[in-house]
């Protein structure tokens, strides 16, 4: 995001967004289209952690291909940010879309959905 920040690319996507350009996001790519994303300083722990914006083109938060580890990330990021705050898990193999309307739709494995609650991040019901 730095990097798209100083070129100014991140603005020239926002604006393609608002024209209705369709983007497409692979990997951490899906994640810098999302609201937001969390890092580590230099203590690598979850003390460390923190939210730092992403494109905010798909209003939700979600990762990839992290179904190993239990969405262990997403979970991290989930923690860090108000109840109530849901999550995406896209699995290896499949994908989400989100429509002009924020509609979701998906092909392939189902995504995992998390939830922040006041006694931490828990999965709700698997989409179908």
């Amino acid at each position: 995001m730095t990097v798209l920040d100083r070129l100014d690319l991140s603005r020239h996507l926002r604006t393609l967004a608002a024209q209705g350009k369709p983007l497409i996001g692979l990997s951490a790519g899906s994640i810098m289209l999302a609201r937001s994303w969390i890092r580590w300083g230099g203590a690598g722990d979850d003390a460390s952690a923190e939210v730092f914006p992403c494109l905010g083109l798909a209003p939700l938060y979600c990762d990839t291909h992290d179904e190993e580890s239990g969405w262990e990330e997403l979970r991290a990021l989930l923690r860090l940010l108000p109840v109530g705050s849901e999550g995406w898990g896209i699995p290896s193999g499949g994908d989400l879309v989100v429509g002009p309307d924020a509609a979701l739709a998906w092909t392939g494995p189902i995504p995992v959905r998390l939830r922040r609650t006041r006694s931490g991040v828990r999965e709700i019901q698997r989409v179908r």
